[in-house]
């Protein structure tokens, strides 16, 4: 696989031509994010220390920034989601569908993600979580 493939395989698939993602911010954070965590990754598997542990080249800084990136990454995604969701309704997407392209086998799963996702960023934003 080329570095190309491979670097449009870590990201997915893109946004259609013309388009721009409903939260173009979170989007192109969740992909510096996610580039961070690929080299730090990618350097922790690579490089093995002198004494085998793996850790030669990963600083303590760079582990403690990739471990505060998660819960931000996960509101990010949440919202894109629930953003996404909430298109595919208004576009006339039946429950159904939707919970049949999030590999889901009921409607009812999918509502109830929905709901949870929904709940989870008004908690959030209330700073309640």
């Amino acid at each position: 696989m080329s570095d190309d493939t491979e670097t449009t395989a870590r990201r997915g698939p893109a946004a259609p031509a013309g388009r721009v993602p409903a939260d173009g911010a979170a989007a192109a954070g969740l992909q510096q994010d996610v580039a961070f965590l690929d080299k730090l990754l990618a350097g922790a598997a690579g490089a093995a220390g002198p004494d085998g542990t793996g850790q030669h080249g990963l600083s303590d800084e760079g582990v403690a920034a990739a471990l505060g990136l998660f819960e931000g990454m996960r509101t990010a995604l949440d919202r894109l989601e629930a953003q996404v969701v909430i298109e595919a309704r208004r576009r006339g997407m039946e429950w159904r569908e939707i919970a049949g392209h999030q590999g889901m086998k009921s409607s009812q799963a999918a509502s109830q993600r929905y709901q949870r996702l929904v709940t989870r960023l008004e908690e959030i934003r209330q700073g309640i979580r």
